[in-house]
């Protein structure tokens, strides 16, 4: 899972990094992109290894991508080039929004919601107006067939484009899961789920519950995630032994980390499951989107499994604690047998037996 970094000069971009990854990344202008990779926390990871005992214990991992910000970006050009590649690469992107420094008024903020907002919007722009120019062009020449295929992708490019014009991304419009299917390939960065970051100072922290139930009343959208953070206080926690942060965070009002809380939105953002795998003296936790076949999850840990997948034997992670072994849960009838479209659910605990391709 890649999460992509976005926001304007001084917005507290690259500390919000630090605070995520643990990093040290120097936090002036043209520090570069930095790239930082955190496992994620899950305590039944941690339950499951205290039960089996294995060798290895391998939890999921995401990657925060902090991309240096191109000079013009603000200026109402759209997104493009190298920045714009990387981020279509992205499954989800984070906005960093400075909040801090008397920078917290309400119409500030929004303000700069919004200005990004219209940066992604016309990159998106861009591309409809391109294909449609290109879908125009094929229709000169196109065969009935081909014709009528063409006539309804340049409906749905007309669609986009003027609810896009009207300013509303793509993740807030009305598509059928045909429509959606179609756009998949062209990476729309205002289809992507986007996390907003309001990143206060910490003399507003006290204000920090209050603010967020506000902001994310304001930017009530689908798809849409909004957490406050202090970037500054969090990028100095994580570089403490975590048992110290921890009495910081109790003295400071603060339930969890940063990173603990960006991660869990972004795994309800991008509606990601978890299940986990016993092989070979290995615990492993897989990330996948909610609605996955248990063969399309086989596939995330082998393509060999996925072209080769036979069953699955499941039981859940809750059921298989109580059990206490995989052997008393199976005597009790609870690992189950699971065929091709069986859909994971959170915490499952999957075994795939499999024919290699020849």
């Amino acid at each position: 899972m890649e999460l992509s970094l976005i926001g304007f000069p001084q917005s507290g971009k690259t500390t919000i990094f630090n605070a995520l990854t643990r990093g040290r990344a120097e936090t002036t202008y043209s520090s570069g992109t930095h790239i930082g990779v955190v496992k994620v926390p899950d305590n039944r990871l941690n339950t499951l290894a205290e039960l089996l005992q294995p060798k290895r214990v391998v939890p999921a991992e995401v990657q925060y991508v902090d991309l240096q910000v191109p000079p013009r970006l603000g200026k109402g050009e759209g997104i493009g080039g190298q920045f714009l590649a990387r981020l279509s690469q992205s499954e989800a992107l984070i906005h960093v929004v400075k909040a801090f420094n008397g920078n917290a008024l309400d119409s500030e903020l929004d303000k700069a919601a919004a200005a990004m907002d219209l940066e992604l919007i016309l990159s998106d722009l861009a591309i409809v107006e391109r294909r449609k120019e290109r879908i125009r062009n094929l229709l000169k020449g196109a065969r009935e067939v081909e014709r009528e295929a063409n006539l309804r992708e340049l409906a749905l490019f007309e669609k986009l484009g003027a609810a896009l014009e009207a300013n509303h991304p793509i993740r807030e419009q009305d598509l059928s899961p045909a429509e959606l299917q179609a756009l998949e390939n062209y990476q729309f960065l205002t289809a992507k789920p986007l996390l907003l970051i309001f990143n206060i100072g910490e003399e507003s922290l006290n204000q920090a519950t209050r603010l967020e139930e506000q902001l994310s009343q304001r930017h009530h959208h689908p798809h849409i995630g909004v957490a406050v953070l202090c970037g500054k206080l969090e990028a100095e926690l994580c570089q403490l032994e975590e048992s110290e942060a921890e009495v910081f965070r109790r003295e400071l009002g603060l339930t969890e980390s940063g990173l603990n809380r960006a991660i869990k939105l972004s795994y309800d953002l991008l509606e990601l499951v978890t299940f986990f795998t016993i092989a070979s003296g290995e615990i492993r936790a897989w990330p996948v989107r909610r609605g996955t076949t248990v063969q399309k999850a086989a596939g995330k840990i082998h393509t060999d499994m996925e072209r080769g997948f036979i069953r699955a034997e499941v039981i859940s992670h809750d059921d298989l604690m109580k059990c206490g072994s995989l052997q008393e849960a199976r005597s009790k009838g609870l690992l189950r047998l699971e065929g091709k479209n069986y859909l994971v659910h959170d915490g499952d605990v999957i075994t795939i037996l499999f024919s290699p391709p020849r």
